[in-house]
């Protein structure tokens, strides 16, 4: 079927009337749980007869009309948000295209990054190569595209590797599975992709999300459906608990917000009308005909210009863009921290400017706001500040526990250890508390020097540390800790090591990790002198790596302490 002649339809059919008479839409937003912001608008059908989605289902040309007529339902309601658009997949894998789609885009002003395609399932029996042509021919024209109905649908993992969207939706059913959220997000990081979850109800549901990693969401808690887009949207406040420390500090994609964009062109007397038409919006982008772009207007200073004695007249009909300064941009994958570094770069009278964030090819995909990232990096220092223990400066289990919580939902081996002091009891009574604060604090140091490349160290209190590292930097990491002479006041003292190797699938989450560990910390206590103690989550045996004596019998997550068993 040619697509445009089945996208644009027959307007004096009876059957086109019968339901472009009932059908109403209804606006949704798409919330960043990061910042509280709207990131979008879903746009959804709502026929008040008939059951038009199940025929749009079967008929790929009233699908098409569909996806236009949301386009036009938005441009009616002159909202300035990125849109998200529905398409079944098997309406792209069989139209190859929607010309008429990209046509209602500039109709309205629009731009087709602007637009996110939702490609719905199901995809049992639609031909995956024409899809993907599609997807690749729509994508070459700006469109964005999410896969919807992830987990809930029939979206094969092959294709949707191949897909590679920008957006995975999960229903919010799959909460109840925290395993497979976080598993998720993993895939959507390995794409470069974002993690949203839809249907979301109550506040329960929105910390499940945030804990799974999830950056954006959906749902009645937020906002219903509604046939005016919402103008304010309810985030519940995030606990402590919540904010995740960075690794190398939070991505700018957690902080994007939709931009307000006009062309290169736009006069500005257009651009006063947009900002004083939208209070909310600190600036605009002036971007060329593929979306990059080529000069920010701050509102306040061009406000300022344009209300000065003569400045409507002398400004009014000529180009904004010589009220504008060049563009401050970072790429989607930067941190919040080299956000910040662009905005060190120039002088002070911009350090309010919005930051444009833009893809691969330039083009702006949103803009992200100062006061956002240093809200951000603020409570990420707080909460690492306040979990770090006092003696040693080092975190806490919770730090440590939270990372193997991420390799496990990656899939990737760790070892994860403990240590401590023997009779640690008996240096304090002998040597004094200073000198055993002393001792903690250069076993800290220790382990520190020697935890190679991804390693992490924790003090759990007292004279306890966790270490996790990779499999293959355990040997150096024990050398290092247990061969040196280690004294409190002018005692000597030995140290305990038990550690656990766990592959992928071998735990469930850093409880059932602890849980293998125990035994063999017990067997490692057992042993005289410097003792190391390694085994293998469920695997049984253990092997004793050194110290004098073997440690007697006990069990637990079928790690069993046993003589004289060799390798792991």
């Amino acid at each position: 079927m040619n697509c445009a002649r089945a996208c644009a339809g027959d307007v004096n059919h009876a059957a086109v009337h019968s339901w472009t008479d009932t059908l109403r839409f209804a606006f949704q937003p798409v919330v960043n749980l990061t910042t509280g912001a709207v990131a979008g608008l879903e746009i959804l059908a709502r026929p008040e007869a008939g059951d038009v989605l199940a025929e749009a289902r079967r008929d790929p040309g009233l699908d098409c009309r569909l996806a236009v007529a949301a386009v036009r339902a938005a441009a009616r309601m002159e909202t300035l948000l990125p849109l998200f658009v529905n398409v079944f997949a098997g309406t792209l894998a069989d139209l190859g295209g929607l010309p008429s789609l990209h046509d209602a885009v500039r109709e309205a002003g629009r731009l087709p990054w602007e637009v996110t395609i939702d490609l719905c399932p199901p995809y049992t029996h639609v031909p995956q190569r024409a899809l993907l042509e599609a997807v690749a021919t729509l994508r070459g024209q700006g469109f964005r595209f999410c896969a919807d109905g992830v987990g809930d649908g029939d979206v094969p993992l092959r294709l949707l590797s191949d897909l590679s969207p920008g957006l995975l939706k999960l229903d919010a059913s799959l909460l109840a599975r925290p395993a497979v959220v976080r598993s998720m997000r993993t895939l959507c990081d390995e794409l470069g992709a974002l993690l949203a979850v839809e249907g979301v109800e109550t506040e329960g549901q929105c910390a499940a999300a945030l804990a799974g990693g999830a950056q954006l969401a959906q749902g009645e808690l937020f906002a219903p459906p509604a046939r005016l887009p919402a103008a304010d949207v309810y985030v519940p406040p995030r606990s402590p608990a919540e904010v995740a420390a960075p690794r190398t500090g939070p991505s700018v994609r957690e902080f994007v917000r939709p931009a307000a964009l006009l062309p290169a062109t736009a006069s500005a007397g257009q651009v006063r009308a947009l900002l004083t038409g939208s209070p909310d919006v600190s600036g605009v982008l002036l971007v060329d005909t593929t979306g990059v772009p080529v000069r920010s207007v701050h509102r306040s200073r061009f406000l300022l210009s344009m209300s000065g004695r003569y400045g409507h007249a002398l400004y009014a009909d000529r180009p904004a863009a010589k009220l504008g300064d060049p563009p401050r941009t970072v790429g989607v994958d930067a941190t919040a921290w080299e956000v910040l570094d662009v905005v060190a770069v120039g002088g002070r009278d911009r350090t309010s400017d919005d930051v444009a964030v833009v893809d691969e090819y330039g083009r702006c995909v949103g803009t992200v706001r100062l006061a956002d990232l240093v809200r951000a990096l603020a409570e990420t220092r707080v909460e690492e500040a306040a979990g770090l223990n006092p003696l040693t400066r080092l975190p806490g289990s919770d730090a440590i526990t939270g990372e193997v919580d991420r390799r496990i939902a990656a899939g990737r081996a760790f070892a994860l250890s403990w240590l401590d002091v023997d009779h640690f009891k008996q240096v304090n009574d002998g040597a004094g508390f200073a000198a055993g604060d002393e001792l903690i604090r250069a076993v800290g140091r220790a382990l520190q020097r020697a935890a190679s490349d991804g390693a992490r160290v924790g003090h759990i209190g007292g004279d306890d540390f966790l270490v996790l590292a990779d499999p293959d930097g355990l040997d150096p990491l024990a050398a290092s800790v247990l061969d040196a002479d280690w004294s409190a006041g002018g005692r000597p003292v030995t140290l305990s090591l038990a550690t656990v190797l766990c592959t992928p699938g071998s735990v469930s989450d850093h409880r059932q990790a602890a849980a293998c560990l125990a035994p063999l910390k017990k067997a490692a206590k057992a042993l005289h002198g410097a003792s190391w103690v390694l085994g293998r989550a469920g695997v049984p045996g253990h092997e004793a790596r050194r110290g004098s004596r073997p440690a007697p019998a006990s069990a637990g997550c079928a790690v069993a302490v046993e003589r004289g068993v060799q390798g792991v």
